[in-house]
């Protein structure tokens, strides 16, 4: 067992129990006190949110959308639940995640990292839900990376979160200024990717603009496009999932991060690319003054109302055409505090986000991201052409192609602001090599988890 595992609490496990069903859930003590939910108490019946009043405590990530689209259309359904968000930055919300769960425990709230708030106790065990909800029918791979197992490896165990949706990042890209240097469709492979972001740049057109500054790393983004074009994604995935030996400093790797240190030096980013924050990115692209930006999905639908017709996305395309492809395709993950107060009502909104018609429409319109839920599950029509057409189809291509990779930045709770982080920062200032960034990385790595 690692150095850090062995001083860690089990994992709260409620085997085949959970938090009352109670036909009416009143709004709770907290808990601890009389009228908190019991969580040794059998979970009988269907869960509900009842018809008495209840306040859902929620932490969400700033500057996405959906969820709290999603709330606001729950509560237009069960007006007698209602939500009170938080949000944060996601840099924010890792470092503030295994105190706010303990000292404050939300309902419902965004996860940046499971193995470790797992494996503290800090998480409600969903698989009691999952059965009476009829989880455990959908696809296994929806919910193979939401398990976390007794040694804090993700991919087996019980069930710690869900998702709203499948978020993907890819490459979007401008379609007039691509038509400006003869890209009339996405390219077939990373040399003639390359080739379009020389001549952008040889255009006087910003090739890349992307953000990289404060506490995320937004280069992690094209990094990883680049693993998946250089190696295999499931090796990726075990050392995200902190599988026994698993390494991310790996040949495949170190080409992935050497191509991504090349960007740097031809001048494929934007000059302040490491002062760049999210929402500049996002002005920069949708204003016209770059050609392409590494981002998710979960801006499709954005875009689409910003610039109708005028954007388009694409995966990182492999070295060779028709090759293997990849790309990172992960549940936006939602947990429930293990102290919970509503915890039967959360977990019947996260069933509903899969199920509802009016909820699935939502994730697509505007989380531009596949809705999780049972296979055959309803499906909203997309316009043709438009972006979220695109990374709806980018999705189906990863499924089929069992190319989906975590976020390399949700390996540990701090490997991203620690580590990824500073060191790409260090590699645009030339104060690191792609070597060192991923033995850096792999230390780094090893010094949180254990051997």
């Amino acid at each position: 067992m690692s150095r850090i595992r062995k001083f860690r609490r089990r994992a709260l496990v409620i085997s085949g129990v959970a938090f009352s069903a109670a036909i009416g859930l009143a709004a709770c003590a907290p808990p601890g006190s009389d009228g908190a939910e019991d969580a040794s108490a059998p979970l009988t019946g269907d869960p509900t949110c009842g018809e008495d009043p209840v306040v859902l405590s929620a932490y969400f990530e700033t500057g996405f959308p959906l969820p709290s689209a999603l709330a606001d259309q729950f509560t237009r359904q069960y007006p007698n639940v209602t939500f009170d968000i938080r949000e944060d930055q996601f840099a924010v919300i890792t470092q503030n995640a295994p105190r706010t769960l303990q000292d404050s425990p939300p309902d419902l709230m965004r996860l940046p990292q499971m193995s470790e708030l797992a494996s503290d106790g800090l998480l409600l065990d969903l698989d009691p839900y999952a059965e009476a909800f009829g989880w455990d029918t959908w696809p296994a791979s929806q919910l193979e990376q939401l398990r976390v197992d007794e040694d804090g490896s993700r991919g087996d165990g019980p069930l710690y979160a869900m998702g709203l949706g499948y978020s993907m990042t890819g490459v979007f890209f401008n379609k007039e200024l691509g038509a400006q240097i003869g890209m009339t469709e996405p390219p077939a492979t990373l040399d003639e990717f390359d080739g379009y972001l020389a001549a952008a740049r040889d255009a006087g057109i910003t090739p890349i603009a992307q953000f990289n500054g404060g506490a995320t790393g937004g280069l992690a983004f094209p990094l990883q496009a680049l693993m998946a074009s250089y190696g295999d994604t499931a090796a990726v995935n075990d050392w995200i999932y902190q599988k026994p030996g698993a390494d991310i400093d790996t040949p495949e790797n170190l080409a992935a991060a050497e191509h991504l240190a090349e960007w740097i030096d031809e001048g494929y980013f934007a000059d302040d690319v490491n002062s760049m924050d999210y929402s500049q990115m996002m002005s920069r692209f949708t204003n016209g003054e770059t050609l392409f930006m590494f981002n998710g999905d979960w801006e499709s639908g954005n875009l689409d109302a910003q610039m109708p017709g005028g954007a388009g996305f694409f995966l990182m395309p492999p070295l060779e055409a028709g090759g293997a492809i990849g790309a990172m395709s992960a549940p936006a993950t939602y947990g429930i505090a293990a102290t919970a107060e509503h915890a039967e009502c959360a977990a019947f909104f996260l069933n509903w986000a899969a199920t509802d018609e009016e909820a699935r429409t939502i994730e697509v319109e505007t989380g531009g991201s596949h809705p999780m839920g049972p296979a055959d599950g309803f499906m909203p029509e997309v316009a043709e052409g438009s972006v979220t057409a695109a990374t709806l189809a980018a999705g189906a291509a990863i499924s089929e192609a069992d190319g989906a990779m975590d976020f390399i930045a949700n390996a540990t709770g701090a490997i991203y602001a620690q580590s990824w982080t500073p060191n790409l920062q260090k590699l645009v200032a030339g104060e690191q090599t792609p070597e060192g960034l991923l033995e850096s990385v792999q230390a780094d790595y090893e010094s949180q988890v254990g051997d």
